[in-house]
């Protein structure tokens, strides 16, 4: 099993399981709200040419996150 790392240093076309979302606050209930908690898989489609902000489809559609929120979400790289 590989080891968490933040959101922020996925790959491209990546499958991702989110372990742990760790913002409090407005902030923790927005990234939630958007249906990124833990046990969700999620793919890095997309990332922006400086690298913010990543692009992730999950479920049934594609959301944009800013590396400072990205900063608060730990995955796991899926296997398989």
């Amino acid at each position: 099993m590989s080891e968490p790392f933040c959101l922020r240093k996925a790959k491209v076309n990546q499958m991702l399981k989110i372990v742990t979302v760790s913002a409090a606050g407005e902030l923790g209930r927005r990234i939630r709200d958007m249906g990124l908690i833990p046990g969700t898989e999620c793919k890095v489609i997309g990332k922006a040419p400086l690298r913010d902000p990543v692009a992730l489809r999950l479920k049934d559609f594609t959301l944009t996150l800013r590396n400072s929120e990205a900063d608060h979400i730990t995955v796991r790289e899926q296997e398989g």
